[in-house]
Protein backbone atom coordinates (compact mmCIF):
# COMPACT_ATOMS: atom_id res chain seq x y z
CA UNK A 1 0.00 0.00 0.00
CA UNK A 2 1.32 2.99 -0.95
CA UNK A 3 1.16 6.36 1.41
CA UNK A 4 2.05 10.09 0.52
CA UNK A 5 3.22 12.57 2.86
CA UNK A 6 1.66 15.76 1.98
CA UNK A 7 3.57 18.98 1.83
CA UNK A 8 1.07 21.46 3.38
CA UNK A 9 1.92 22.18 7.19
CA UNK A 10 -1.48 21.45 9.13
CA UNK A 11 -3.30 23.19 11.80
CA UNK A 12 -6.17 21.64 13.68
CA UNK A 13 -8.66 23.93 15.70
CA UNK A 14 -11.85 24.51 16.81
CA UNK A 15 -13.69 27.79 15.19
CA UNK A 16 -17.55 29.00 15.88
CA UNK A 17 -18.19 30.47 12.73
CA UNK A 18 -17.72 28.72 9.28
CA UNK A 19 -17.48 31.97 7.64
CA UNK A 20 -14.57 32.65 9.34
CA UNK A 21 -12.72 29.73 7.08
CA UNK A 22 -10.75 30.05 3.78
CA UNK A 23 -12.51 27.12 2.13
CA UNK A 24 -10.54 27.86 -1.14
CA UNK A 25 -7.64 26.28 -0.06
CA UNK A 26 -6.56 22.92 -1.88
CA UNK A 27 -7.04 20.90 1.93
CA UNK A 28 -9.49 21.47 4.55
CA UNK A 29 -11.88 19.10 6.65
CA UNK A 30 -14.94 20.40 8.28
CA UNK A 31 -16.36 18.35 11.05
CA UNK A 32 -19.49 19.74 13.37
CA UNK A 33 -21.34 18.29 16.16
CA UNK A 34 -23.70 19.37 18.64
CA UNK A 35 -20.31 20.43 20.49
CA UNK A 36 -18.19 21.32 17.79
CA UNK A 37 -16.94 22.86 14.73
CA UNK A 38 -13.53 21.54 13.80
CA UNK A 39 -11.35 22.36 10.83
CA UNK A 40 -8.31 21.35 9.68
CA UNK A 41 -6.34 23.80 6.76
CA UNK A 42 -2.98 24.39 6.07
CA UNK A 43 -1.29 26.36 8.86
CA UNK A 44 -1.41 29.52 7.02
CA UNK A 45 -4.81 29.55 6.35
CA UNK A 46 -6.02 29.14 10.00
CA UNK A 47 -8.81 31.69 10.40
CA UNK A 48 -7.94 34.54 12.93
CA UNK A 49 -10.08 33.90 15.62
CA UNK A 50 -10.03 30.41 16.65
CA UNK A 51 -11.24 28.77 20.18
CA UNK A 52 -8.54 26.13 20.15
CA UNK A 53 -5.87 25.49 17.63
CA UNK A 54 -2.80 22.62 17.43
CA UNK A 55 0.05 23.91 14.91
CA UNK A 56 2.42 22.06 13.61
CA UNK A 57 0.38 18.57 11.79
CA UNK A 58 1.43 16.83 8.95
CA UNK A 59 -0.82 14.39 6.91
CA UNK A 60 -0.15 11.37 4.79
CA UNK A 61 -2.32 10.52 2.58
CA UNK A 62 -3.55 6.72 1.47
CA UNK A 63 -3.45 6.82 -2.09
CA UNK A 64 -5.62 5.05 -4.38
CA UNK A 65 -9.98 5.17 -3.93
CA UNK A 66 -10.55 2.38 -1.17
CA UNK A 67 -13.44 0.25 -0.98
CA UNK A 68 -16.00 0.62 1.27
CA UNK A 69 -15.45 -3.52 1.71
CA UNK A 70 -12.22 -2.80 2.54
CA UNK A 71 -11.40 -3.71 6.50
CA UNK A 72 -8.92 -2.68 8.93
CA UNK A 73 -7.00 -0.37 6.70
CA UNK A 74 -6.31 2.27 8.86
CA UNK A 75 -6.52 -0.02 12.14
CA UNK A 76 -3.00 -1.43 10.73
CA UNK A 77 -1.65 1.81 9.70
CA UNK A 78 -2.51 3.72 12.89
CA UNK A 79 -1.11 0.28 14.78
CA UNK A 80 2.05 0.97 13.43
CA UNK A 81 2.43 4.41 14.60
CA UNK A 82 0.79 3.59 18.17
CA UNK A 83 3.03 0.75 18.66
CA UNK A 84 6.11 3.42 18.03
CA UNK A 85 4.34 5.76 20.14
CA UNK A 86 3.69 8.22 17.20
CA UNK A 87 -0.17 10.21 18.12
CA UNK A 88 -2.12 10.85 15.29
CA UNK A 89 -5.35 12.41 14.27
CA UNK A 90 -6.81 10.94 11.62
CA UNK A 91 -10.00 12.12 8.75
CA UNK A 92 -11.58 10.57 6.46
CA UNK A 93 -13.17 11.36 2.98
CA UNK A 94 -15.44 9.58 0.56
CA UNK A 95 -12.12 8.14 -1.11
CA UNK A 96 -9.61 7.85 1.41
CA UNK A 97 -7.70 8.59 4.71
CA UNK A 98 -5.47 11.01 6.09
CA UNK A 99 -3.34 10.44 8.95
CA UNK A 100 -1.66 13.38 10.54
CA UNK A 101 0.96 12.98 12.68
CA UNK A 102 3.13 15.99 14.32
CA UNK A 103 5.88 17.05 12.18
CA UNK A 104 8.52 16.39 14.78
CA UNK A 105 7.68 12.56 14.31
CA UNK A 106 7.39 12.60 10.67
CA UNK A 107 10.80 10.82 9.76
CA UNK A 108 10.16 8.73 13.35
CA UNK A 109 6.59 8.09 11.12
CA UNK A 110 8.01 7.43 7.88
CA UNK A 111 10.69 5.28 8.76
CA UNK A 112 8.85 2.97 11.25
CA UNK A 113 5.59 2.58 8.02
CA UNK A 114 8.52 1.65 5.58
CA UNK A 115 10.05 -1.17 7.97
CA UNK A 116 6.16 -2.47 8.55
CA UNK A 117 6.04 -2.51 4.52
CA UNK A 118 4.33 0.92 3.11
CA UNK A 119 5.88 2.47 0.38
CA UNK A 120 5.90 6.25 1.16
CA UNK A 121 6.19 8.89 -1.40
CA UNK A 122 7.68 12.30 -0.33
Amino acid sequence: MELKVLPHALTVCKISDISDADLTSDLFFIGKTDEELSLVCPTDAVPADTIAREDGWRALRIEGILDFALIGILSKITGVLADNNIGIFAVSTYNTDYILVKEADLDKAVAALTVAGYSIVM
